[in-house]
């Protein structure tokens, strides 16, 4: 049943698009089929923004009929791609695909060269990953207790990696030790895949990040996993017996990160329309569902797949994550 709700769902979907693509062409066809459409990743080849980016690539690439291609541009926690689009040719062959960071990089960020809320069309949201706390396999805790005790008896001798200031597992380590109430020394990286690399060596001791990058080290038992900080426990087989922050006594500890894709402000509504329907499309691809699932992700079904309602839910996370920003005192210049 579940399926044939996705093949309906779909099939629907691609009729708004026909239609649509209809009125492109009265007007000029859009996408040419020479010309391929390129998501911009604000972060470094291999990260979990990254992967999800090329799931949706592909997801995208049937309903749009054109290739659909990732470009990585990372740096200065995200903003350096998200400028790149902001700067783009609003002619919808360039998008960007962003995290949290588009509700962070306006506090965290001096001298931002955009404004999030004013220079680009909101596109539609993608989905929403939750996190895991997890540390080295030699660390000596084998649960979120034993770990509470063990920071608690180390606190700035432990080393809390993350994938670079301003990144989802650096935002997430903030909540953390905020939660504790302790301070650990942070290893800011440049990209996840390095931070990782170093925590399964034991370079370091422990890490927040997302379960797409997390999922299989954990099941592979590379790195020891202590809890999800979602609400509730995740159904995943590698992550399911993972307890969440909350009934392991960190109350209303609670963070996921969320994907959105965005273009450059100025963007025809046209091309913006049949950029969102191609979204809606993909997000019901049964290949694309079955990749993020297989991660811990949750595509988005709710409002928040439209423009309006997007734009909305990104303006009142920035006002969540600027108090406890400035609270930390980091910056990016």
């Amino acid at each position: 049943m579940k399926h044939l709700i996705h093949k309906t769902a779909a099939v629907a979907a691609l009729a708004a698009l026909a239609t649509l693509a209809t009125g492109a062409l009265a007007q000029g066809q859009w996408p040419a089929k020479d010309r391929a459409i390129t998501i911009v990743v604000p972060f470094v080849a291999g990260g979990p923004t990254d992967r999800v980016a090329r799931d949706l690539a592909e997801a995208m690439r049937k309903p749009l009929g054109v290739s659909v291609v990732v470009d990585n541009a990372g740096g200065a926690g995200g903003a350096i791609g998200a400028n790149k689009v902001a700067k783009a040719q609003p002619d919808g062959y360039t998008v960007l695909l962003h995290h949290i960071s588009m509700a962070t990089m306006p506090t965290l960020v001096r001298n931002i060269p955009f404004k999030v809320e004013s220079d680009f069309e909101y596109l539609g949201m993608v989905n929403e990953v939750p996190m895991t706390v997890i540390g080295r396999p030699t660390l000596p805790a084998n649960n979120f207790r034993e770990l509470t005790t063990w920071i608690n008896q180390n606190k700035a001798k432990i080393n809390l990696g993350n994938a670079g200031v301003g990144s989802a597992s650096h935002l997430c380590g903030l909540l953390l030790q905020a939660a504790l109430g302790v301070d650990m020394t942070a290893i800011p990286y440049k990209g996840t895949a390095p931070a990782m690399t170093d925590l399964i060596g034991g370079q370091i001791d422990i890490m927040c990040d997302q379960t797409t990058n997390t999922t299989a080290q954990i099941e592979t038992k590379n790195v020891k996993g202590f809890a999800v900080t979602t609400t509730k426990r995740l159904t995943t087989p590698a992550l399911k017996d993972l307890p969440t922050l909350q009934e392991s006594g960190l109350k209303d500890f609670q963070v996921s990160i969320w994907h959105g894709l965005y273009a450059p402000k100025g963007t025809p509504a046209a091309e913006q329309a049949r950029l969102n329907a191609a979204l809606k499309v993909a997000l019901k691809d049964p290949d694309f569902i079955k990749k993020q699932e297989g991660l811990g992700a949750v595509i988005f079904t709710d409002n928040r797949v439209e423009p309006a309602e997007h734009k909305k839910f990104v303006a009142s996370e920035i006002q969540k994550w600027a108090p406890i920003i400035k609270k930390a005192g980091v910056y990016i210049d």
